[in-house]
């Protein structure tokens, strides 16, 4: 049987490509595509702005069971598995062997990305999820998909949502506690979801009035308008008023803009903590300013995040299975385009002219 993938051939070039689909080893899952979001992630690699060039696109993803390799009968909670099961896998590989497996860092499994930002060419070819099918290796979680959550809303729960699941539940955060959301992208939204859920004050930063206005639906208590407050000392002012003067206990830097973490660093509450995800780039380009005298004087705990730990995957769909009707997750994909439709709707995410694009590869 032949599929379908979707390769970056180039800077803001897409070419699909057609292979056979492999049989599925020993160990392996060959999973039918249902839908691809279109990470931002997915954007910076598409305008060259990653280390992943010249691969297979996309790594946010549900499907169904297509084919099981032998000694395939569960998945990683132990539920069984059979063909047309609708599954979601962690989309990065985790070894158990190298130094950050050893240390229980699978997040940063040094062989993580051992077959994603792989070419096309190169065999197994299924490799991303813009395509119709996609081969979860040995070693690569996967986890069931509860009943009733719909794929628009499962298609980003194992990269955004996971991911700061993941952030919070291991940040300390406390019910009532001040938490200031630098960013109301998707990120940004999650954040304001879990945290709402955990109890906590979210105060919602953004430029763009949607975005807010999505962060209140999101659970955000208080908003703050960077048109209307256009410097850090203004938002700072206001963010004192907000908390009572003694500032936030928490910051989630998901902005993406390097300068936001310096301010961070000063609305942080004396004993507070930072949270940096926003910014994964290390060019020296995308280098901020910031005083570290702050961070030792306010004694801050500033906490960067990279990717979750596997098993948040599973936490995140039993999170969705609960809240998915009391947050408008689904409201966050409002266009959809085939395989062939791949280079525009890069095109029109890039321009933000779509809030989230959803792949769908057997259009």
């Amino acid at each position: 049987m032949k599929g379908r993938v979707a390769q970056m051939t180039g800077i803001e070039q897409i070419t699909v490509k057609e292979f056979d689909v492999p049989k599925a080893e020993k160990g392996q899952v060959i999973m039918k595509v249902l839908k691809s979001n279109i990470c931002g992630s997915d954007v910076h690699m598409w305008e060259g702005k990653h280390i992943f060039k010249n691969h297979v696109m996309g790594h946010e993803m549900v499907g169904e069971v297509y084919e099981l390799g032998e000694g395939v009968t569960t998945d990683y909670a132990g539920q069984p598995v059979k063909v047309g099961d609708k599954i979601c896998p962690v989309y990065y590989l985790t070894c158990l062997k190298c130094e950050a497996c050893l240390e229980g860092n699978y997040n940063v499994c040094t062989h993580g990305s051992d077959f994603q930002g792989q070419v096309a060419d190169k065999y197994p070819h299924f490799t991303g999820s813009f395509a119709t099918h996609y081969v979860i290796q040995p070693n690569q979680f996967f986890y069931k998909v509860p009943d009733g959550i719909p794929d628009n809303v499962v298609a980003g729960a194992n990269c955004g949502i996971s991911q700061m699941l993941y952030a919070m539940e291991g940040s300390g955060l406390k019910p009532n506690d001040y938490v200031v959301v630098q960013g109301m992208g998707g990120l940004g939204l999650f954040t304001s979801a879990i945290c709402d859920v955990m109890g906590a004050n979210v105060i919602a930063v953004d430029a763009v009035e949607d975005r807010l206005n999505e962060a209140k639906a999101f659970g955000a208590k208080f908003t703050i308008d960077m048109k209307k407050f256009p410097t850090k000392e203004e938002r700072l002012a206001e963010i004192k008023k907000i908390t009572g003067a003694k500032g936030p206990d928490m910051v989630v830097d998901v902005s993406g803009v390097p300068s936001a973490f310096d301010e961070a660093v000063r609305m942080a509450k004396i004993g507070g903590t930072v949270i940096e995800i926003g910014n994964v780039s290390i060019e020296e380009s995308q280098c901020t300013t910031i005083v570290p005298g702050l961070i030792v004087r306010k004694c801050l705990t500033v906490k960067g995040i990279l990717r979750y730990q596997p098993i948040h995957l599973y936490r995140t769909l039993q999170f969705l299975a609960r809240y998915h009707d009391k947050y408008p997750f689904n409201s966050l994909t409002d266009k959809c385009y085939s395989l062939d439709e791949t280079q525009l709707a890069l095109q029109k995410a890039a321009n933000k002219e779509v809030k989230r694009a959803i792949i769908e590869p057997n259009l």
